[in-house]
């Protein structure tokens, strides 16, 4: 594709629609916590979380994605069974203890209207299943390669090429 963005990347795409699509890369942490970049999260549970590059658009905008177990309040945007998208800049004191899991992102992914679709059929992305455990691995360095080696065929076999096969 040519972006350094999206070298190796990947994308979990939340929102699809006919005004264009919307993700989050869950592998490019940065050296932020959240606690730091948001003062309002300084003294919660989630304070030294690392904060992931969601992706180039709208770099100074914050989300997280959370994963819950038991109730939950009108306060997240479920994605997923139990894996919602949470507004940072509320309190996190009005998020409901049922919040087990929190990745905060700044920035994000986009698309505009049929650029992702035409991006599919060049070939530009793989398209797989989501493994919801991927969302919140401590480990993303290798995530790229881990999702590829879960496929079949080409894909799996594509786990192992390295990042500058010049090098190889």
């Amino acid at each position: 594709m040519g972006d350094d963005n999206f070298n190796r990347a990947v994308v979990f795409v939340i929102a699809h629609g006919a005004e264009g699509a919307i993700g989050l890369v869950l592998n490019q942490p940065t050296q932020e916590r959240l606690g730091s970049l948001l003062p309002h999260w300084e003294n919660q549970n989630f304070k030294d979380s690392t904060v992931f590059c969601g992706g180039p658009v709208e770099a100074n905008s914050t989300m997280g994605l959370g994963r819950f177990v038991g109730e939950t309040d009108e306060s997240t945007t479920f994605i997923l069974a139990n894996i919602g998208v949470i507004d940072l800049k509320i309190d996190p004191k009005a998020l409901p203890p049922s919040l087990v899991n929190l990745r905060p992102y700044v920035g994000y992914s986009g698309w505009g209207p049929m650029q992702l679709e035409a991006e599919l059929a060049a070939n530009a992305w793989f398209v797989v299943d989501v493994d919801p455990q991927d969302m919140f691995r401590v480990k993303t360095e290798d995530l790229w390669s881990m999702v590829l080696r879960r496929q079949t065929g080409t894909m799996s076999w594509l786990s192992n090429y390295p990042p500058d096969p010049r090098m190889n």
